[in-house]
């Protein structure tokens, strides 16, 4: 066994919920809550989770809601609560590093944040610090060579990838050293990491929250969206980072449809993925879900439609063209592989790839119709140890390539989708995810709820 790094213990954050009521009665206050935050980032197990710190500025926005709360204003549910950041996001004032080693000398202070930035700074969040990433965001494993990579807390005996590309984000949101973690999800970086870590992660619709003030990897995929410790809490994020709350209906699992996808999404799938999968589908099923199969063969030509070079490689090229030519040596060179792939595409073949995505969303989109969400593994392995996948490009790119499949055809289909952990407590975390077409956000956040609820009936999803 790969023993690794001495661990911070997971104490993860009560749900905003909870927190707003141990808060109103007083047990608690914003700014004690916020020191025993930070008191843990100093702990050397946590050095590579957070790339800067704001600890100024996170005391400030939690005395300030103890001042508000205490004059008996009425506060958002972030307000004066620990929110972590994800480095590919202008806070003004700092630079965007974006996990790279070549901007971490040159890359010049923002001149403002991000609109999701600006609207959680609004909503009163503590914005304790820039979180670690994979280089880019152009990786679902979650390694960085040149910040260092954060542990998967979920296992004490062997280091395991956090997953990626926001993998700073999970770790602090797993380890309670944030309530929610804003990230972003060009094929899967905020789902891939949230499932690894035992985490609830969505991807919205991606025109839901603006991508100003974000490093782009892929402006035909990039979403911005966060991740938390529940689905209720994942829409209270949604609904300041969007700026419009979701309008959701609390219903039942009864009587809705699920469609499971018998092409792509369940090959390969890790035994112990199997079993948690098969035993979430039962709960689900249990508790009035109907399930039906769908051969879904439209799943099988994604690999074909992304290609040649894919949106992610041709795009990213388009931004780092010039650094790529005379800097490549400063690059990861796993990152630097992928968006080479990018270089020989044509613009003739780039205009088709998007005529042919618009005709295959169309098709989906007709095949979904009847059912409120499909229902699939997140990602179909465990978190692979650490040390395997540094020592190895084949094993490294066999992975990255299965931890972001099922993910990246909800990007592809411009789709939303929420991965909740289906695991029971004491196994490595595993993600269920249901995703919806377009504009589905709010029937799906109800699915997803219900969901939540009947996972968590069942003794699954981990401890609570």
């Amino acid at each position: 066994m790969n023993a690794g790094p001495a661990r911070l213990p997971m104490f993860p954050l009560p749900s905003l919920a909870t927190l707003r009521a141990q808060l109103q009665a007083g047990s608690i206050t914003h700014e004690a809550l916020l020191d025993q935050v930070l008191a843990r980032l100093d702990d050397p197990a946590a050095a590579h989770v957070f790339t800067q710190r704001y600890d100024d500025l996170a005391r400030a926005a939690a005395r300030q809601a103890d001042l508000a709360q205490r004059a008996g204003l009425a506060l958002s549910p972030l307000a004066g609560l620990p929110v972590s950041v994800k480095d590919l996001y202008d806070v003004a004032g700092q630079p965007t590093w974006a996990g790279a080693a070549l901007r971490r000398g040159s890359a010049p202070a923002a001149t403002a944040d991000a609109p999701a930035v600006a609207r959680l700074r609004a909503a009163g969040a503590a914005l304790v610090g820039k979180t670690n990433m994979t280089e880019f965001a152009f990786s679902g494993v979650g390694i960085n060579p040149h910040f260092g990579t954060p542990v998967n807390p979920n296992d004490a005996a062997v280091a395991r990838i956090p997953g990626g590309s926001s993998s700073g984000a999970a770790v602090s949101v797993a380890l309670g050293l944030a309530v929610a973690g804003l990230g972003s999800d060009t094929g899967g970086s905020i789902r891939v990491p949230a499932a690894l870590c035992g985490l609830v992660g969505f991807k919205c619709t991606q025109s839901r929250v603006p991508l100003e003030g974000a490093f782009p990897l892929s402006h035909t995929l990039d979403t911005v969206c966060a991740m938390t410790r529940s689905v209720d809490d994942c829409l209270a994020v949604d609904s300041v980072i969007a700026d419009a709350p979701l309008r959701v209906a609390d219903r039942p699992l009864s009587g809705r449809r699920l469609a499971l996808p018998r092409t792509l999404m369940f090959d390969a799938m890790e035994p112990a993925v199997a079993t948690a999968i098969e035993r979430a589908l039962q709960a689900l099923s249990a508790a009035g879900a109907q399930i039906v199969e769908l051969p879904l063969a439209e799943l099988a030509e994604v690999g074909q439609l992304n290609a040649p070079g894919g949106f992610s490689s041709v795009e990213a090229w388009s931004i780092h063209r010039a650094d790529m030519r005379s800097r490549r040596e400063a690059f990861d060179p796993r990152v630097a592989a992928r968006i080479a792939l990018g270089e020989p595409v044509s613009a003739a073949d780039y205009l088709q790839m998007q005529r042919a995505r618009r005709g295959w969303i169309a098709r989906m989109t007709a095949v979904l119709s009847g059912f409120d969400a499909l229902v699939c593994p997140t990602v179909p392995i465990l978190a692979p140890p650490i040390a395997a996948l540094q020592a190895s490009d084949e094993a490294f790119f066999k992975a990255n390539g299965l931890l972001l499949r099922n993910t990246f055809a909800i990007n592809f289909l411009d789709g939303c989708a929420f991965t909740l952990p289906c695991q029971r407590t004491g196994e490595l975390p595993v993600g269920l995810m249901l995703s919806a077409t377009a504009g589905q956000d709010a029937v799906l956040a109800s699915v997803a709820r219900a969901a939540e609820s009947a996972l968590r009936a069942a003794g699954l999803g981990g401890a609570q």
